[in-house]
């Protein structure tokens, strides 16, 4: 569904400057955004004879086109008003409004034939708008249209077998003439007979028999206006009000206009808006907003130049700005298409080569719906040309990111490494190979990093190869330092055996001092156990003689105490035997 139109008044689309025609880019870039098929219904006229009237009732409103109460001029230029068309669903109904014909305070009577010239090419409904009824100085006025002849005429291959005088192969693409008179006041009749507005049109460009000059500038302009006119329509209209009212007619409602003049209002609207055919080119090719729009600057560039374009010339500047800006749509769909499914780096070529062609074909697919008679594919080889360009500079732009990321990458796990070879860690004997080491096992830490691209093992390579001269440098002062290492450890070696060998032979004097001290002490101890054994032994002996001598005592004594007993004892028994005698005396006695 296309977007809604919001162009709530019209604007001008085409002024002028300094005698030069100027398009209005805001203007513009509202027909840049209608998709929809346009009709285009443009009217031209003497000034201050209601034209913009006219078309704000085509485009439903009471205000819109400036509209006039005084003898001034107010429409200059083109202006232009784009409606939903109010009967073809999916039309977008453009009107144009133009700067009136023959204002005497115009500066360049040219503009008034660029103007007319503009309406024609832009419109597929043409509205002539002229007052009371039509006469000689209406159609010498839309005579303008013969000093336009190379400029309308469609000129095509088959121009070069047209004879003199012969119209244009197909004038299909011409708008519809549609005559307005206003303030009709003449009855519709010829011959005594009534007629339609039609008729009395089509009587009125009747051709007078006869081949002498005055004849022949007479059927001119009506000859000129049949052969590019085929479709033609006419309405007349009533005055709308009388009096001083004609200068409130924008406010008037229709109970307070000429009931008339109100239904010649109506048919007239109705007419455009069922009959008016959608702006097409040769070919039958529609016109939309951004076709408009590319008509509106090519005629312009050219009236602006005073090389007034043929129409086929016209297609085919439409059809290079149009695949043109298909060409830049395709690329623009292109380039947000990877800018969104691709990251770089990508891992692989590969990888990027596959999303490219996926937003490759997707965007021939968009060029194709845009395109406009390509009809030798030279604007589809334009972009494929550009999206192999595309793919180049992609896949540079890949190579540029992996090896961007891959060289802040290196130097972040490398970083040690550097701080090491800068404090001269690996300038020592086996420096090489702990550099060695040391950078494969580094390696194996960058290696394992993902999403490093293309080129991880290209920018590794240069690295590694940078660092070549560091490595023969470690290398050089290794084996330096590794032959004064040797002949340091062959010196350390024979200083260490002779320190070991005068350690043997301390040890061997040492050994001698302590086996003699020892001997020296055994003998000492022998001497001492000598004397105290002698000590013993007189100690003993002494012993043994005051134990021998005590024994001796003791034997003594214990004799004696034996012969005491025994002397006690003899006692004893002399005490027992004398008082046994006593008893045995004093018995006897008894």
């Amino acid at each position: 569904m296309a977007p809604e139109i919001h162009m709530p008044e019209p604007m001008c689309l085409i002024g002028s400057t300094e005698g030069h025609l100027v398009t209005n880019q805001e203007a513009l870039k509202i027909l840049s955004a209608i998709t929809q098929p346009v009709v285009v219904v443009a009217i031209v006229g003497l000034y201050r004879t209601g034209k913009s009237y006219l078309m704000n009732k085509l485009a439903g409103k009471e205000n819109g086109f400036s509209v006039g109460s005084t003898v001034q001029s107010h429409t200059k230029g083109i202006w232009m008003w784009c409606v939903p068309h109010p009967q073809k669903p999916d039309h977008t109904l453009v009107l144009l409004d133009t700067e009136g014909l023959g204002d005497v305070e115009k500066d360049d009577e040219k503009n008034d034939t660029q103007i007319f010239a503009l309406a024609i090419l832009l419109s597929s409904t043409f509205v002539y708008n002229t007052m009371n009824k039509i006469d000689q100085g209406a159609i010498d006025l839309l005579h303008n249209v013969t000093e336009l002849t190379d400029l309308l005429r469609a000129r095509n291959s088959s121009d070069s077998n047209q004879t003199e005088g012969e119209g244009p192969a197909d004038m299909s693409f011409f708008p519809d003439l549609v005559w307005t008179l206003r303030d009709f006041f003449l009855d519709l009749e010829a011959n005594g007979h009534a007629i339609t507005s039609d008729e009395y049109l089509e009587n009125s460009l009747k051709l007078k028999q006869g081949s002498d000059e005055r004849t022949q500038t007479f059927n001119l302009p009506r000859l000129c206006i049949q052969k590019f006119f085929p479709v033609k329509k006419c309405f007349v209209f009533d005055a709308p009000a009388l009096g001083s009212k004609l200068s409130q007619l924008p406010t008037l409602s229709n109970e307070e206009l000429n009931s008339d003049f109100v239904q010649d209002l109506s048919e007239f609207c109705s007419h455009i808006f069922t009959q008016s055919k959608t702006k097409t080119l040769p070919g039958g090719i529609q016109v939309n907003g951004p076709r408009l729009e590319s008509l509106v600057l090519t005629y312009v560039d050219a009236i602006n130049r005073g090389a007034l374009p043929s129409l086929e010339n016209t297609v085919v500047t439409l059809a290079r700005r149009e695949n043109s800006a298909a060409v830049q749509k395709a690329i623009g769909h292109y380039d947000q298409l990877m800018s969104e499914k691709v990251q770089l780096p990508t891992e692989t070529l590969q990888e990027l080569l596959d999303l490219h062609r996926t937003c490759e074909r997707e965007a021939i697919e968009i060029f194709r719906k845009h395109s406009f008679k390509d009809e030798d594919e030279f604007f589809q080889k334009e972009l494929e040309n550009l999206l192999s360009a595309k793919q180049d500079e992609i896949c540079k732009k890949n190579v540029d990111a992996s090896a961007a990321l891959c060289s802040t990458l290196l130097l972040s796990i490398f970083k040690p490494l550097e701080q090491e070879v800068a404090q001269e860690f690996y300038h020592k004997p086996g420096g090489h190979k702990l550099f060695l080491q040391r950078m494969e096992q580094l390696k194996a830490n960058y290696r394992q990093q993902p999403g490093k691209g293309t080129q991880a093992e290209e920018v590794l390579q240069t690295y590694l190869n940078a660092k070549e001269s560091v490595s023969r440098t470690i290398l050089q002062t290794d084996q330096i330092l590794t032959d004064k290492e040797i002949q340091r450890k062959a010196e350390q070696k024979r200083t260490e055996a002779a320190r070991l060998e005068a350690q043997r032979l301390e040890a061997i004097r040492i050994q001698e001092e302590q086996r003699k001290a020892e001997m020296e002490r055994q003998h000492q101890e022998q001497l001492r156990q000598i004397a105290l054994e002698k000590a013993r032994v007189a100690q003993e002996q002494q012993r043994i003689l005051k134990q021998r001598a005590q024994e001796e005592a003791d034997r003594i004594k214990a004799e004696q105490e034996a012969q005491l007993r025994a002397l006690q004892q003899q006692l004893q028994h002399m005490r027992e035997m004398n008082h046994h005698r006593r008893h045995h005396h004093d018995c006897v006695i008894s």
